[in-house]
């Protein structure tokens, strides 16, 4: 006990980041998510990847995980599929508990989810402002589960006028491959009235995304076709800030989000299944700049509601607290101090129906399912003027359940300037800490109470070659190694007893990522990224082993704008429970490459018209054994601004 007590003392005492606040970096060549202050590209130690509000005017019309799944190294399994289909994080070979989903500066959980991990489904693609994601392990900075990735979300600012607003809608089809007689079928719309008026700062927003016409289960050929499954979902959100001083800005937010799925039975059925989410969500940013640093505190504060009507109901409401303090300091022109303390408070009931009976009876209580983690952490970048840079840090781990642990990470890069390029010789060495959630624990069908936290470490090595802001080409290579891994595994075949248990063995995954980007002056721009992973055996399940995308860019005047991608995905092991043998067999999905067209045009200062055709060719494709996925269907939509 001394001794965790001497490490929690150090490590506040030390309270420090080491990270070079820069001299009024650009903000399209500055990064932010790895080290917690903007820092030139160049002077990162990782590859991070940015997607800007540029970027994502390419994607109108799509969803969050949609968008996500062209990165370089991440698989968003069930994002081509029904609006409604639970997703996959799949990341170097991780899963959902090992990525951590952040919107405008807090981690997200929700304590009833199996893996802990947040729904990007409850985050609207139309009220984005810009992602920026950073793999491997980083629980330095962003706590227990960050394991493979950090996506870190910003929703749209204020505008800096009195008075501004716009709105954004579109309709498509959402037929499935070789659909005879494409019908609408998905409604996508986004409204929000915004400014600043002085010191005060307001921003409202209301989002509205519907689809119909695809069911979530394919049916057998030959039996014709199921039931469409809708997916209904909405986000209302109020933001009010106050600059107090030029120095000191407080922001305050409410937000509600709201989806409907509906969804068939488990036994590849068509079925009239209902799933509802509901969230509320509070928070806000205290913000103060100082002559040599910033001190910024993140809160948020979440209530989350889910119902299952099915043949199995089942309830769930879960709340979770989170915030993130730190505070950074300029010592010298080479080194800043940021440090911080970040905590998480969560729980969680649950409810079902006994076989036999009518009523909903407790089953999970929070007063034994909830968990506290409050983490001191310390991160140091020194940036040396001769090329070195150092980004290094720690973290206490101060978990209710499992008392205390240290993760640290070191990620040195060098960089060769030659004129306007740069090759960056980068390297990290890092570990992360995933302990397991609360339904792994206390369920009481599959939960263990004797389970404990999963380790990863990361080791990564690549190049990174800038030339001017014209051309950008990278290459990482990255292995991982999993110990104490929480599986799902068969304790009595006979009785059907399955349980969350610790596997004994270690695991490794290992990958390499490449990207290139280059510009041909205004008119032309290029970008590619492809990833090979190879992940043990016992995760390989749907994880392709190669994977490929590719975008093509024409803006032939300020006005307009075509982009023609290409997403190739290897074909995938996958596993199906079979209802009639009641034995999980082996089945291998088919690769599959898909073609898309997206065009907009500026009409007039306020008035922008987009269309696009996804998958051109309209391949027939599976995600998912045995379930839909989307052919070729045709977008239009429009965006008013004021």
């Amino acid at each position: 006990m001394k001794k965790n007590l001497f490490w929690a003392w150090v490590l506040c005492a030390c309270n420090l980041t080491f990270a070079q606040e820069t001299q009024k970096v650009e903000q399209l060549d500055s990064v932010f998510i790895d080290t917690k202050v903007p820092l030139a590209r160049k002077n990162s130690g990782k590859v991070v990847v940015s997607i800007t509000a540029e970027d994502l005017k390419q994607h109108m019309g799509k969803s969050v995980a949609e968008i996500v799944n062209e990165v370089s190294g991440i698989e968003i399994n069930g994002s081509r599929s029904n609006d409604g289909q639970n997703l996959g994080y799949f990341v170097r070979g991780g899963r959902n508990r090992q990525v951590v989903i952040m919107v405008d500066g807090v981690p997200l959980n929700d304590p009833s989810q199996i893996a802990n991990d947040y729904d990007l489904r409850l985050v609207q693609a139309s009220t984005v402002e810009s992602i920026e994601i950073v793999k491997g392990a980083s629980s330095v900075l962003y706590g227990s589960g960050a394991g493979t990735a950090v996506i870190s979300i910003q929703t749209k600012k204020e505008s800096k006028k009195g008075l501004s607003g716009d709105f954004t809608s579109s309709i498509s089809t959402n037929d499935p491959a070789d659909a005879e007689n494409p019908q609408i079928g998905q409604f996508v719309n986004h409204a929000t009235i915004n400014g600043t008026a002085r010191k005060f700062m307001y921003n409202a927003s209301f989002s509205n995304r519907y689809t119909d016409g695809l069911s979530a289960v394919a049916a057998p050929d030959g039996e014709g076709e199921f039931e469409a499954d809708v997916f209904n979902s909405f986000s209302a959100k109020a933001d009010l800030g106050y600059k107090i001083t030029d120095a000191i800005t407080i922001k305050r937010f409410f937000v509600v989000d709201q989806f409907e799925t509906e969804f068939d039975d488990f036994s590849y059925v068509d079925a009239d299944n209902l799933s509802t989410t509901e969230q509320l969500r509070t928070g806000g940013t205290f913000r103060w700049k100082y002559n040599k640093g910033s001190l910024v505190i993140n809160d948020s504060h979440g209530w989350i509601e889910r119902d299952i009507a099915s043949s199995f109901p089942s309830q769930f409401d879960a709340t979770s607290s989170t915030f993130d303090a730190y505070a950074s300091y300029q010592v010298m022109d080479e080194l800043t101090v940021l440090a911080g303390v970040n905590g998480n408070f969560s729980k969680f009931n649950s409810f079902s129906i006994p076989f036999g009976a009518t009523d909903f009876v407790q089953n999970v209580d929070e007063e034994t399912a909830k968990f506290d983690i409050i983490d001191p952490y310390v991160n140091a970048t020194y940036i040396s003027d001769f090329g070195l840079q150092v980004n290094a840090g720690a973290r206490l781990n101060n978990h209710s359940n499992y008392g205390t642990h240290v993760v640290y990470n070191v990620n040195p890069s060098y960089g060769f300037d030659f004129g306007n390029n740069n090759l960056k010789v980068l390297g990290s060495y890092s570990t992360a800490y995933i302990t397991p959630s609360l339904f792994q624990l206390h369920d009481p069908l599959y939960g263990n109470e004797e389970l404990e936290p999963e380790e990863n470490t990361t080791i990564e090595g690549g190049l990174e070659f800038t030339a001017g802001k014209d051309f950008r080409v990278s290459a990482v290579y990255f292995t991982r190694n999993e110990v104490n891994f929480v599986d799902f595994v068969t304790v009595d075949p006979e009785l059907f007893v399955f349980q969350y248990r610790n596997i004994s063995d270690e695991f490794d995954t290992s990958g390499v990522e490449v990207e290139v980007s280059k510009d041909f002056g205004d008119t032309f721009k290029v970008g590619a990224n492809y990833t090979h992973t190879q992940a043990d055996d016992r995760f390989a399940l749907r994880i392709p082993e190669h994977k490929a995308n590719a975008r093509v860019s024409y803006t032939p005047d300020s006005k307009t704008f075509v982009s023609l991608s290409y997403l190739y995905t290897s074909e995938r092991d996958d596993s199906f429970f079979n209802p009639e043998t009641f034995v999980s067999e082996a089945v291998v999905l088919e690769s599959f490459g898909l073609l898309n067209l997206s065009a907009s045009r500026q009409f007039t200062e306020n008035i922008r018209v987009f269309a696009g055709v996804s998958n051109i060719l309209d391949e027939a494709y599976e995600e998912l054994y045995r379930f839909q996925t989307r052919g070729r269907n045709y977008q239009l939509g429009i965006h008013l601004s004021f």
